[in-house]
């Protein structure tokens, strides 16, 4: 059987061992396969993978692991997510999974052909082979299928087309490991057709180009074309969608290239970004973070001329609350709010700022803005920097026998400035010294 000597070697505690790879013809299409038994794919192989995989055996029910998943092993990579996929129906796992007292969990996937199991605190993914019926661009009506080439032939990109089966077979109908290999970022078939199926599809190239090209503009030109004509499409994903993709694109490799590519194949407008967005500004910044790791919203930003722009993409995007803070701090700070040149404490004007605002988020929002600056040095100081509090309050005033609520609140706003002057060093015994001076 399929994976009964997976299952004898996981008892044993033996390693698969390499195959050579090979190709299969199989209805005039060149299967490629070949053996995997990286330290990472062993490790996947958990009491409950163990487990589940008995059970698929038992009902003679082929199991394999599909899609990211392959792609990030076969990268040397132990993924974050595994999915399966399986020639069972959704009914036949039920029935199993019930019949060996096994939990299912989220149903809410059963009508796409998912049913996710938990065994030894762990939840796996299984999903049915399916076939597109019909599509609409966002959504897919399927039929279930036993046939492993069908269901890789409806998937996006051939680098998340193989398949991984229990024993470290590869299988891969569409030279996704070629690609892989290759740096090479394609559709499965022909590209209109695959972006017509789901128009979200467009900026998952995008994002996979980022993670898996080794540089900027290696694409098909046949690919450009494909996006260009259907770039209208993403009109009718939701925003929410839209964002998801967008934000890994901001924070991958090729970022000005892939942002410059969306405005000149006409993608930009339909997914929020600023009709005339500030290009110039966007390479600037998308430089000065490199190995920053900022956040999505801090590298979008730099395309925002106005704070309109900023509202706009709220509007189709339905961002967080605090990333559209966010994208409005550092807009109105970005130029005013600097290091200083003149001092021997250039982080002064930021700690200062957090100081006098008192917000307990401000601290996150100006090492955001250090990144846009570009500002290396100034954010591992400000990271490592503990805000200090102000050791005088009302009390203390109204102890020293002043009673006026206007005269408490100018006293203390003058401490601070003298408390900030002595770079937060001032006590308070010092500090309620100058309050019997005056």
């Amino acid at each position: 059987m399929w994976c009964q000597l997976f299952l004898q070697r996981c008892r044993a505690g033996l390693h698969l061992f390499p195959v050579t790879q090979r190709g299969v013809q199989i209805q005039g299409r060149h299967l490629v396969t070949m053996k995997l038994e990286s330290p990472e794919f062993q490790s996947l192989f958990t009491p409950g993978l163990k487990s589940v995989a008995e059970l698929f055996e038992k009902g003679k029910y082929e199991l394999r692991i599909a899609g990211g998943a392959v792609r990030d092993l076969l990268n040397g990579m132990k993924p974050q997510d595994v999915d399966f996929a399986t020639i069972a129906t959704p009914t036949q796992m039920k029935e199993m999974f019930q019949s060996a007292g096994v939990r299912m969990i989220n149903n809410k996937g059963e009508k796409h052909g998912t049913i996710t199991a938990r065994l030894h605190e762990q939840n796996f993914e299984i999903t049915t082979l399916r076939i597109d019926v019909v599509t609409d661009g966002r959504h897919a009506e399927v039929e279930f299928t036993t046939d492993w080439e069908k269901d890789a032939e409806r998937r996006d990109l051939t680098i998340n087309s193989m398949f991984l089966g229990l024993d470290g077979t590869l299988f891969d109908y569409f030279s996704g490991y070629e690609d892989l290999k290759n740096k090479k970022v394609r559709f499965v078939g022909h590209a209109n057709q695959r972006i017509q199926e789901d128009y979200l599809r467009i900026l998952r190239y995008f994002r996979f180009y980022g993670r898996v090209a080794e540089k900027p503009g290696d694409h098909e030109p046949n690919t450009l074309e494909a996006i260009k004509k259907n770039a209208k499409g993403l009109a009718g994903i939701s925003g929410e969608r839209i964002w998801v993709e967008l934000k890994k694109i901001l924070v991958g490799n090729h970022v000005n290239h892939l942002v410059r590519l969306m405005y000149e194949l006409d993608v930009a407008h339909y997914i929020g970004l600023p009709v005339n967005g500030s290009l110039e500004e966007f390479d600037k910044v998308s430089k000065n973070v490199q190995n920053l790791f900022p956040k999505p919203m801090t590298v979008l930003t730099s395309l925002f001329k106005v704070q309109d722009d900023v509202i706009k993409l709220d509007l189709r995007l339905k961002i967080s609350k605090e990333e559209k803070n966010l994208g409005l701090f550092i807009m109105k700070h970005r130029r005013d709010l600097i290091k200083a040149t003149d001092s021997p404490e250039p982080l002064k004007p930021y700690q200062d700022f957090i100081i006098d605002c008192r917000e307990p988020d401000m601290n996150s929002r100006i090492c955001e803005l250090l990144k846009y600056q570009g500002e290396e040095h100034l954010l591992k100081e400000m990271q490592e920097w503990s805000v200090p509090s102000f050791p005088i309050s009302g009390h203390d005033l109204r102890k020293m026998g002043i009673s006026s609520g206007k005269e408490i609140g100018t006293m203390l706003q003058q401490l601070r400035d003298q408390w900030k002057k002595s770079g937060y060093q001032m006590e308070k015994e010092e500090l309620l010294s100058c309050v019997k001076k005056v």
